[in-house]
């Protein structure tokens, strides 16, 4: 099968919510060679991000999509296993998200291709308060906190969690890095809130953490920030215009 028929059918297959299909389909590109972190990145990863857009657009229906979704999440708890591991890094990261099961989804791809890379990941998930997060942080101290999946009704929340981190100062060696949701969709958003690093997919989640420009601790620049927020404010306060903007 080509990469667009695999796409195809098992695209098709998640929509029916037809398990064995969609378990035959990934078996299949597995026993032809295809490695495990490669059926992540481009296989599970690329249908997942179609089945969010399809159900932001109203094209496919609710059950559709928690059937797609959960298929898919069973694929990935099958995969992991399988993946390949590098030797541990002395690299800790923690990964929280959002409660819609699509971020948990993309928020699980990305805490599994982490650990391959050989990172010590606290996957959190979703349905956190920031007091949970932050005393976590303190907790666990780790190099890298990834906020993934956040809608634009959270983006106060998440604006409030990066200043609180960055005011106290308590970490400085910590980065944050933010993925998925509205940051997908809003080019630069990323910035204006505050965040250190962002990667629009799990792969480039992992890449960019690796890097040597992310290993090194970066100046806190509340003040400068606190006036850029003032574009963040206004899209904020337009957050279903924003929505309808970022559809597609």
């Amino acid at each position: 099968m080509t990469e667009t028929s695999v796409h195809a059918q098992y695209l098709e297959s998640l929509v029916k919510g037809d398990r064995s299909k969609c378990r035959s389909i990934i078996e299949k590109v597995l026993q032809s060679g295809t490695p495990t972190n490669v059926v992540y990145t481009d296989i599970v990863w690329p249908i997942m991000v179609e089945v969010e857009k399809l159900a932001r657009n109203d094209r496919i229906t609710i059950c559709a999509e928690h059937l797609a979704t959960r298929i898919n999440r069973t694929i990935v708890d099958q995969l992991q296993n399988k993946l390949p591991r590098k030797p541990l890094r002395n690299k800790k990261v923690i990964i929280c998200c959002a409660e819609d099961e699509l971020q948990e989804l993309g928020a699980q791809i990305t805490a599994d291709l982490f650990e391959s890379d050989g990172w010590q990941v606290k996957f959190l998930g979703g349905g956190l308060t920031n007091d949970d997060i932050l005393a976590y942080v303190n907790e666990y101290a780790p190099d890298i906190l990834l906020i993934y999946g956040t809608a634009p009704r959270q983006t106060p929340s998440v604006r409030k969690l990066i200043d609180t981190i960055k005011t106290v100062n308590a970490w400085p060696r910590l980065q944050i890095m933010v993925s998925g949701g509205i940051f997908n969709r809003a080019d630069g958003l990323w910035e204006e809130i505050g965040a250190d690093i962002f990667a629009a997919t799990a792969f480039e989640a992992v890449q960019a953490a690796s890097s040597e420009r992310s290993a090194q601790p970066q100046t806190r620049m509340i003040n400068k920030r606190k006036r850029r927020f003032r574009k963040v404010e206004q899209a904020e306060a337009a957050a279903p215009a924003a929505v309808a903007e970022f559809a597609d």
